[in-house]
């Protein structure tokens, strides 16, 4: 639950400091990467997590990067306040 709990909070704080700090000029985002393969799940883990993805793989580090990537670009120049999911339809917790 306490998992849970600061998930719940980061989504409000991303869109709080948002709307705060825009008049600075600083925008605020926050990328949710869902299970991403770094080395660290065991064979059961993975074998678990493998269950609730669509795409029948775990996300790799890269896509993660690549979305950071983009979101600190000129391109995304106009989008603050969000929490942005890259977790491969990932179906779970």
């Amino acid at each position: 639950m306490a998992y849970v709990a600061s998930k719940g909070a980061l989504h409000q704080l991303t869109a709080s400091l948002g709307d705060a700090l825009i008049e600075r000029g600083i925008i605020v985002n926050t990328v949710n990467p869902g299970p991403t393969d770094t080395g660290w799940p065991t064979d059961e883990e993975r074998e678990s997590a493998l269950k609730n993805m669509p795409f029948i793989r775990c996300g790799e580090p890269d896509n993660t990067a690549r979305l950071v990537a983009w979101l600190v670009s000129d391109d995304a120049r106009y989008i603050t306040g969000q929490v942005i999911n890259s977790e491969g339809g990932f179906r779970g917790g």
